[in-house]
């Protein structure tokens, strides 16, 4: 029996482990579809950004309460799973609570610290769920919050709190076995919070107690297994995404808005300098590179990642200006729809279709103009967000292809183009008469 047991462990091991890799291979050829970008410079600063802001939660404290709540659950998420690789390991060798002989009393310390964190996150799910679904917090709604990313939310909530309870129940039945001298259950001393559990299993016949221990601890390391493929294809996939988009997060001053290498390119070769990778512009190139973006391949791979780090939290579009005035407008839609475009063209490449060549884009099927002419580029959507998404970058991309390639901005626009490259001005003003206003000042001087 016990050899069948170890088999069928195997088995789930190595499926779970198929479907992971499969799905992380799938994401990280989506994300390598984005036009290559540099963002290997300055590594002492993008170490110090990873450590504050994805590992240490720096902006997630602009609102303590639920940060403190969040902080709990991150924590716990860690330091609990480090309780895997025991499952693992009696999974494989057949054993029960194989670190607890050499570790004494400390892995009853080590127990009883996992137990109050499971707690912990237990408890800060329940009010997450109260916050989403009782207290309506203004910010988990939207146009773009519809039932699937509600669900989503609410789902992966629900799974830890039953994967919580299930570490509870094991170690309330482990225990009561211990006491009844079962010889496959090692003695380990009384764990607190399970304990409390105690009189609910206290009347089940030894072979109840096994079957009640046995399933918890199958429920809860397929649960867990199943909950890392699951949050692949989640809005939780930023648990493990926040790293290495903080990390290869833009290190420029605040809303400095980058310039087109297409663009400096062409100008540098009309003047005959070299290109920005050192290497002179064919003079007659035979493919002019796209000005902007119009589909995710346009977009670099870092707000591709971006895209798949979007935590959904809404708090870009809580601090947008454009859309606390009611404009259509809003940052966290954008990065949504641009995930969802690009897993639709993954999908659609992975299994032999048209992909980018499907008669669709992201701009006008899945982002409209009048949502990115709304942008203000007041960068509050990249400073509230707690793991650095950059929601500006790829609106300005977009309307970069709006103006530069369909000549489709807004007439206003189109006049204030016109001037700053007739009188370097966005007013029709010749630039001998953008000074004349100080004439005035120097013929009637204010007395002082």
């Amino acid at each position: 029996m016990q050899y069948i047991s170890q088999i069928a462990f195997v088995l789930v091991l190595i499926l779970a482990g198929y479907f992971l890799s499969k799905r992380i291979r799938q994401i990280r050829k989506n994300i390598l579809m984005g036009r290559p970008i540099n963002r290997s410079d300055k590594s002492p600063e993008r170490w110090k950004a990873m450590l504050l802001i994805a590992f240490g939660q720096r902006k997630m404290f602009k609102n303590v309460i639920p940060a403190l709540l969040h902080l709990l659950i991150y924590v716990g998420f860690l330091i609990i799973n480090l309780e895997v690789l025991e499952f693992i390991l009696d999974g494989l060798f057949g054993t029960h609570r194989l670190f607890a002989p050499f570790l004494g009393d400390f892995y009853t310390v080590c127990i009883n610290f996992f137990e109050f964190l499971a707690v912990g996150v237990l408890f800060s799910c329940v009010v997450f769920l109260i916050r989403r679904n009782i207290l309506n917090v203004n910010r988990f709604s939207g146009l773009e919050m519809t039932s699937w990313p509600k669900l989503d939310a609410n789902l992966i909530l629900i799974i830890e709190i039953v994967l919580m309870l299930a570490i509870l129940t094991m170690n309330a039945t482990d225990q009561i076995l211990q006491a009844r001298g079962h010889m496959h259950y090692t003695a380990t001393g009384s764990f607190f919070f399970s304990s409390i559990l105690i009189p609910l299993f206290e009347g089940l016949s030894d072979q109840g107690l096994i079957m009640t221990e046995r399933f918890a601890w199958w429920f809860h390391i397929t649960g867990i297994f199943a909950f890392a493929i699951y949050v692949t294809y989640s809005k939780h996939l930023h648990i493990f995404l926040a790293f290495p988009n903080t990390w290869y997060g833009n290190l420029e001053a605040p809303g400095k808005i980058e310039n087109m290498p297409v663009v400096t390119n062409e100008v540098k070769t009309m003047l005959g300098m070299p290109a920005e990778d050192g290497h002179a512009t064919p003079a007659n190139p035979d493919e002019i590179g796209r000005f902007g973006a119009k589909d995710v391949n346009d977009l670099n791979w870092v707000n591709l990642m971006n895209a798949y780090a979007c935590t959904e939290c809404g708090r870009c579009t809580s601090n947008c200006p454009a859309s606390m005035t009611g404009k259509k407008l809003s940052p966290r839609k954008i990065m949504m729809d641009t995930r969802d475009r690009l897993e639709e063209v993954g999908q659609s490449l992975s299994k032999g279709g048209k992909g980018l060549e499907d008669g669709k884009s992201l701009l006008g099927d899945y982002i409209s103009k009048e949502e990115i002419n709304a942008c203000t580029s007041c960068n509050a959507c990249v400073e509230a967000c707690p793991v650095n998404i950059d929601p500006l970058s790829i609106i300005l991309q977009l309307r970069r292809y709006v103006a530069m390639e369909e000549s489709g901005s807004p007439a206003s626009w189109n006049a204030m183009f016109s001037n700053i490259e007739t009188s370097f001005s966005p007013w029709k003003f010749a630039p001998t008469d953008r000074f004349n206003w100080s004439e005035e000042l120097k013929q009637n001087p204010k007395s002082e």
